[in-house]
C-alpha cells in the first residue's frame, strides 16, 4: 500500500514538473512574449487610469496651434524665443522641451537661444544619441545647437525604444558608450529639479540595480530601462495650446494687426498661475508630426504623444509610483502551487467538472495578479499560467482517455469469451465496477460437472478426452453467455457460472436455471451427434443456489481474478455434488432460495432436507424440471 502511494506521488510530481517545463519553453517562444506583453496591457486596463498631481503641465503644439499661427512646420525659431520669456513670466520652476534644436536655423534665432539658454538654468533642452549597426557599432550624438550645448546647458536624450509589438512599455535611463553615459530627457529633468549645478550628471549614482537622482531611488528592470506606471491615455496630463502661450499684447500673428487678432490668452492663463512653480513639458501632439506612441492605453485607439511620456516616467518618480516584475523565483514558486492544484483537481473530479475547476483557479490567479498590480505595482505573468492551466487540463484528459481505453480493453480481452456482448458492454461503460476488492451482492451461482469423468478419461486416450471435453465445455459456455451468466471458472471438468454480477440484474436465478435447463438440451443433442458418431457419451450433474456473496476482483492487484466466495457458493457446489444421490429426470437441484426467486415461473419437485456446513437451519432442495 504504502509502495503503490509513494509511486503514485512520484509519478504525480514527475507530470508537475514536465508540465511546469515545457509551459515555460512554451512561454520563451516570440509568440508568448507578445502575448505577455498583451497581458502587462491587460493589468492597466484593470486598473484603469490614475489622476496626476497638478506639478507638471503640457504645452502642445497641437491643431489648434497650426489654426492660430496659420504657418508650417517647423516653426520660426522666434516663436520659441517668445515661448521661453512667458513661461519665464509665468514662474515656471521648470520648461522641458521635447523639441529638438540640432539643426542650425536662422542665425539670429539660434543666438537669441543661446542667449536665453545661458540666462535661464531651469531650461531642460532635448538631444539625441544615434546608432548606426554596421561592421562597426556607431555611437553619435546629436546635443542642441552650439549656440545652446556650448553655455553648458542642461540637455537629454529624447530615444525611446519600443517592444518588439511596438508599444512603449519601458523608459530608458541613459545610452551607454563604453565608459560614457548619456542620460534621458526625463532623468535630466529629475536631476535639476532643484538646482542646476556644473557636471550634473556626476549627481546621479547607480548601485546595485538602483538609479539615485535628486534624492529620488529609481530601481532598473531591464538593464538601462525601467517599466513606466502610466497614469491614463493622451490627456491625463493638463494641456495647453502652444500658440495659447504666446498670445499676448506684444505678439503679432503673421498677417494679422495686433488689435484685430490678440486674444491675450496668455494673460489669463498668467493671472491663473497655470504654470506657477510647475514643471512645463513642451512637445506635440498633432497626428501630422507623428510624435506619438502606442502605449498599454492603446486600447482607446488614442497614441500617446511622446512628450506625455516623458511626463509620465518623471510624474511616477516623484510620485514613487514604479511598477516591478516579480522575480522569477516568485513566480515559479507560484506556478508549483497552481500546478498541484491542477493536478488534484483534473485527478479527482470528472472532466465536465475539471474544465470549471482549472477555470476557477485560473480566475482566483487572475484576481490576485490584478489586486498585486493595483496595490504594490507587481507585474505578474499571466499567460505562463493560462497556458500551464491548458496544458494541465488537457494533459490529464489525454491520460484518462488512454486509461480508460486500456481499462475497455482489459475488460473486453477479460470477459468477451465468458459473456454475453451486451454484458461486456454495460461493462465498458463502468469499469469501476471490477476494481481491485470485492463486494457484497445478491447473485445466483450455478455449478456443473461430468458424471464419473475420471474413469471415462482412463477408458479413453487423451487426444479423444481432450477433443470431447473442449466440444462440451464450448458448447455449455455459449449456454451461459446467452442467458447473461458470466463463466467464472473451469475447474478440471467442473463449470462455475455466476448471474447478477458484475451488473446487477434482479433476473439472475431464473437466468440461472434457465441456463440448467438449456445446459441439458445442449447435453441431450451432443449425446445424439456423439453415438451417432460411435463415441461414448458421459452425464452431467448441475447444482444452482441463490443468495448473498462476496464479490469482485479476488485474485492480486498483478493477477485478475473475477470470482465469487461465502457459503451461499459453497451451498450451489455442494447442490451439484449430490445431484448423484437422487434420482431425478435432468439431474438439476435448486435450493429453497432460488426457488424463492423463480416460484411464480418454474416446475419443480421437492426431494429433501440437507444439511449444510455453518448453517444450523437445513435447507429444502427441488428439482428443476422446466419453466412454466
Amino acid at each position: 500500500m504504502k509502495r503503490n502511494f509513494i509511486h503514485k506521488l512520484g509519478f504525480h510530481v514527475t507530470v508537475i514538473i514536465v508540465l511546469m517545463t515545457v509551459t515555460l519553453i512554451i512561454n520563451s517562444t516570440t509568440f508568448f512574449h507578445k502575448v505577455n506583453l498583451w497581458t502587462w496591457d491587460y493589468l492597466f486596463r484593470i486598473r484603469g487610469e490614475v489622476e496626476p498631481t497638478d506639478d507638471i503641465v503640457i504645452v502642445s503644439v497641437n491643431d489648434e496651434t497650426f489654426t492660430m499661427l496659420n504657418t508650417r512646420w517647423p516653426f520660426p525659431r522666434e516663436y520659441f524665443v517668445k515661448l521661453i520669456e512667458n513661461l519665464e513670466r509665468a514662474e515656471a520652476k521648470q520648461i522641458v522641451f521635447d523639441i529638438e534644436f540640432t539643426e542650425q536655423s536662422d542665425p539670429y534665432a539660434d543666438a537669441l537661444l543661446g542667449e536665453l539658454a545661458s540666462k535661464h538654468d531651469n531650461i531642460v533642452w532635448a538631444g539625441k544619441v544615434i546608432r548606426e549597426e554596421g561592421e562597426t557599432s556607431l555611437f553619435r550624438l546629436q546635443p542642441p545647437i552650439p549656440e545652446i550645448s556650448n553655455t553648458n546647458a542642461v540637455w537629454g536624450m529624447v530615444n525611446m525604444s519600443a517592444d518588439m509589438d511596438g508599444f512603449i512599455r519601458n523608459y530608458p535611463i541613459f545610452d551607454q558608450e563604453a565608459d560614457f553615459k548619456v542620460y534621458s530627457l526625463g532623468m535630466a529633468t529629475l536631476a535639476t529639479e532643484k538646482a542646476t549645478v556644473p557636471n550634473w550628471q556626476d549627481m546621479i549614482k547607480s548601485e546595485n540595480g538602483v538609479v539615485t537622482v535628486g534624492g529620488y531611488e529609481i530601481p532598473l528592470a531591464k538593464g538601462n530601462r525601467i517599466p513606466i506606471n502610466y497614469y491614463g491615455p493622451e490627456g491625463s496630463f493638463k494641456y495647453y495650446s502652444f500658440s495659447s502661450v504666446l498670445d499676448d499684447e506684444s505678439f503679432m500673428l503673421p498677417g494679422f494687426e495686433s488689435d484685430e487678432f490678440v486674444l491675450n490668452e496668455f494673460n489669463q492663463l498668467l493671472a491663473e498661475e497655470v504654470f506657477k512653480g510647475k514643471t512645463v513639458f513642451i512637445g506635440v501632439s498633432t497626428a501630422e508630426l507623428h510624435d506619438s506612441f502606442n502605449t498599454p492605453f492603446n486600447y482607446k485607439k488614442v497614441s500617446l504623444p511622446g512628450v506625455e511620456i516623458h511626463a509620465n516616467f518623471v510624474q511616477m518618480v516623484r510620485d514613487r509610483r514604479f511598477v516591478n516584475q516579480v522575480s522569477l523565483l516568485n513566480t515559479l514558486l507560484i506556478l508549483l502551487l497552481f500546478g498541484v492544484l491542477l493536478q488534484i483537481g483534473n485527478r479527482l473530479l470528472k472532466p465536465q467538472l475539471a474544465i470549471f475547476v482549472t477555470a476557477f483557479l485560473f480566475i482566483i490567479y487572475m484576481g490576485f495578479a490584478s489586486a498585486q498590480f493595483i496595490k504594490q505595482g507587481e507585474i505578474r505573468p499571466i499567460a505562463v499560467f493560462l497556458l500551464l492551466a491548458l496544458l494541465s487540463y488537457g494533459f490529464n484528459l489525454v491520460q484518462r482517455f488512454i486509461s480508460q481505453a486500456k481499462e475497455k480493453k482489459f475488460i473486453k480481452n477479460a470477459f468477451q469469451r465468458y459473456l454475453a456482448p451486451e454484458v461486456v458492454s454495460e461493462l465498458l461503460k463502468n469499469p469501476k465496477s471490477l476494481t481491485y476488492g470485492g463486494s457484497e451482492q445478491e447473485i445466483s451461482v450455478l455449478f456443473s460437472d461430468i458424471r464419473s469423468f475420471t474413469t471415462y478419461s482412463e477408458s479413453h486416450k487423451p487426444e479423444e478426452t481432450v477433443a470431447i471435453l473442449s466440444e462440451y465445455l464450448t458448447a455449455m459456455v455459449e449456454v451461459i453467455k446467452q442467458n447473461k451468466g458470466i463463466l467464472d471458472k473451469f475447474v478440471g471438468d467442473e463449470i462455475m457460472a455466476l448471474y447478477g454480477t458484475p451488473l446487477k440484474d434482479e433476473t439472475h436465478a431464473l437466468n440461472a436455471c434457465k441456463t440448467a435447463l438449456d445446459m441439458r438440451v445442449v447435453l441431450n443433442n451432443l449425446q445424439a451427434k456423439w453415438q451417432a458418431e460411435g463415441k461414448d457419451i458421459f452425464e452431467i450433474g448441475i447444482g444452482v443456489n441463490s443468495g448473498k456473496a462476496v464479490v469482485g476482483n479476488l485474485g492480486s492487484e498483478q493477477i485478475f481474478d473475477y470470482t465469487a466466495i461465502g457459503d451461499n457458493i459453497n451451498l450451489g457446489a455442494r447442490l451439484e455434488s449430490i445431484n448423484k444421490e437422487y434420482q431425478t429426470e435432468k439431474h438439476i437441484i435448486i435450493s429453497e432460495y432460488t426457488l424463492e426467486f423463480v416460484k411464480d415461473k418454474v416446475e419443480v419437485r421437492y426431494l429433501d432436507q440437507i444439511k449444510v456446513k455453518g448453517k444450523n437451519i437445513p435447507v429444502k432442495i427441488y428439482e428443476l424440471i422446466s419453466l412454466k
